[in-house]
């Protein structure tokens, strides 16, 4: 076991961003907020550094990393552009959409990152304290949620100090995130494809192409966030519960009598995804089966659905 360090939290102005980036350039582990979800942020082209994410996530090396830059033209650096990837950029970057595209042959990253696969999962995110560090550090940033490998994903700086408090040398103390879910992730090195549902509706990102998505069903991880369970809380969870059983904690959502806590009790899709692994936290004692009100299976509800689904799977 890697012995514990100090971890600083860090305010959002200059001279924190500036130490965050001071961590970053001398291979340390930083975690910001993006408007996802927290990240834990890495020196892309560092192998050590990435090597200590997967460490103090007790992460499966094989499950691939996503890289955060500044801009578009820092993207354009380490994948290679297409059409596809163009006219999705233009419409939602800065945003919670992650492409995966071809990795340049003379893009420097480490090869932890893409798990040794052909390809790079790369985003521009709107958060303006993810998009001040990403601009003072000057270069790319491994970044999957800052929180242990497969448990609940954290959406403040409490969150991440609970979960990786003395694994990691800085917090960046962003506030909360305010889409609460992760980066939809649509792979692009083949015919279009939703890798993974997440806080952009898969729906606008097909508008944009005029065609629809294909779906990822083939087994293979190839793109994070994709392992049958995780974002799990120390409770079991059960889905689809129109009632509360003796001894279960109650998460609602819309009108639910009796519930615990409650999404949204107006049934607003995009309140509940801000609010789910925020509850997701608070409700979770570890012993308390946790039920789950049924919540749509449209817009944002597909990955709400998706990410309840795998907090819910057998766990090994």
């Amino acid at each position: 076991m890697a012995p514990m360090i100090s971890t600083s939290l860090l305010p959002p102005d200059a001279v924190g961003l500036s130490r965050a980036a001071q961590i970053l350039r001398a291979g340390g582990l930083v975690a910001f907020p993006t408007e996802t979800v927290y990240g834990l942020g890495a020196d892309a082209r560092d192998d050590l550094a990435v090597a200590r994410i997967f460490e103090a996530k007790g992460r499966p090396r094989f499950n691939p990393l996503i890289v955060h830059v500044a801009n578009v033209e820092t993207a354009r650096r380490y994948v290679e552009w297409n059409e596809a990837a163009e006219a999705l950029a233009t419409e939602f970057w800065p945003g919670p959409l992650t492409l995966v595209l071809s990795l340049r042959a003379d893009a420097g990253l480490s090869p932890l990152v893409t798990a040794g696969l052909p390809s790079l999962a790369i985003r521009v995110p709107a958060h303006p304290v993810a998009r001040e560090l990403l601009t003072v550090f000057d270069g790319p940033v491994a970044a999957p949620s800052a929180n242990p490998s497969g448990k609940i994903s954290p959406t403040s700086a409490a969150h991440v100090q609970a979960g990786l408090s003395g694994r990691i040398e800085g917090i960046v103390d962003g506030g909360f995130c305010g889409v609460g879910l992760e980066s939809t992730i649509v792979g692009l090195t083949r015919a279009p494809c939703l890798l993974r549902p997440g806080g952009l509706p898969a729906e606008e990102v097909e508008a944009v192409l005029g065609v629809p998505l294909l779906t990822h069903d083939d087994g293979e991880i190839n793109a994070p966030g994709q392992l049958s369970s995780h974002y799990a809380p120390g409770a079991q969870v059960r889905l689809d519960a129109k009632d509360k059983h003796p001894g279960e904690r109650l998460l609602g959502f819309g009108p639910v009598a009796g519930a615990d806590m409650n999404l949204s009790p107006a049934g607003d899709l995009t309140e509940a995804a801000a609010n789910l692994f925020a509850m997701l936290h608070a409700i979770d004692d570890g012993q308390s089966p946790i039920a789950v009100s049924p919540v749509p299976e449209e817009g944002l509800g597909r990955a709400i659905n998706d990410r309840l689904r795998r907090a819910a799977a057998p766990r090994d």
